[in-house]
């Protein structure tokens, strides 16, 4: 005879296509309403056959293997046939519960997992072998210099790990789990050391493996992707492998020229100011820029901008006045 269907996405509440996040939201109010620690006496023993339904279909719906596993029968399959047991089988002896057991979960369950629930039935839902955590993402921000000059930066995260109570579950003892409170994870701060390639670009992403989400039943932990975010800065703008700055000069420099010192990313060089530039010329410095995949370096890129002084002497005004008569006798000829 057929086992009898579950359809665990409406025990949970929730449609076939939720997210993971919906699946945990659902389990964690429907383990509360229905915690038989929170009814009474004459409604204890229906709460907890509730409590042991939502465990049940967490332990699929909570599990991306055994999810897609359940999904294969389809939304139309009200009977699952029944696996065979050998002759020394009562049901699932691989843990501490079978069939018989009322503490375990149902035979529909069984018929489909069989031999995958761990051997603890004390933690509830979980992992029959081991599985690798979860990646993570993280930004990683540097300032230019930082990511002109590479290294090691030591950075501080907080990253959500498995509890160590219920192992990842949100289950104890067939209850939501207090340690975590059904969440099945707490807050983890971790100290790295991450090594900086010099000349990052960004949006490089950076790998640490091993870093990320922690592995129920002991899997290898996920990796820690980190994307380089490179801050504002004050001074220069980067545009792909090439560095863009202002310089601000005195309109009589602008005009017979002059020698003016320029920041780099290695410090302050002398820049020849050709005479008569024009307000907002760009002047072009070699290899002072971003390092490019060819190993060469782009350029540094000065804009001009002609400052007029905020205060003059009288003898510069003077000059100033003087210069205004010529422009003036220049026009009538």
């Amino acid at each position: 005879m057929g086992t009898p269907y579950k359809d665990y996405y409406k025990i949970l509440g929730v449609e076939k296509n939720a997210a993971e996040s919906e699946i945990k939201t659902a389990f964690r109010k429907a383990a509360r309403k229905y915690h038989p620690d929170l009814h009474i006496k004459s409604d204890k023993a229906a709460a907890e056959e509730k409590f042991k339904e939502i465990n049940e279909a967490y332990a699929v719906l909570g599990d991306k293997e055994k999810r897609s596993q359940y999904d294969l029968l389809g939304t139309d399959s009200q009977n699952v046939r029944q696996r065979q047991s050998s002759p020394d089988r009562g049901g699932y002896t691989g843990g501490s519960w079978s069939q018989t057991d009322p503490d375990g979960f149902s035979d529909f369950f069984e018929s489909l997992f069989g031999g995958q629930m761990p051997g603890n039935n004390r933690k509830g839902p979980g992992q029959a072998r081991s599985v690798r955590g979860q990646d993570l993402d993280s930004e990683l921000e540097l300032t230019l210099e930082e990511a002109r000059h590479g290294g090691k930066k030591s950075l501080q995260f907080s990253i959500r790990g498995l509890c160590p109570s219920c192992e990842g579950t949100g289950v104890y003892d067939q209850k939501a789990c207090q340690k975590c409170g059904g969440t099945g994870s707490r807050t983890v701060v971790r100290t790295l050391d991450v090594n900086i390639p010099a000349f990052i670009r960004d949006g490089s992403k950076i790998r640490l493996k091993g870093q990320g989400g922690e592995g129920p039943a002991n899997g290898n932990s996920g990796d820690l992707l980190l994307t380089v975010k490179i801050l504002p800065n004050s001074i220069f703008t980067l545009n792909g492998s090439n560095l863009e700055t202002v310089i601000k000069i005195r309109p009589e420099q602008a005009v017979l020229g002059a020698e003016i010192p320029v920041p780099t990313l290695e410090g302050e060089v002398i820049l020849t100011v050709p005479p008569m530039v024009h307000n907002g010329k760009k002047l072009r410095m070699r290899s002072k820029g971003w390092l490019e995949k060819d190993g060469n370096r782009g350029d540094e890129i000065v804009k001009i901008m002609i400052d007029i002084p905020r205060t003059v002497s009288p003898a510069e005004k003077e000059i100033y006045q003087r210069l205004a008569e010529l422009e003036k006798e220049v026009h009538k000829l």
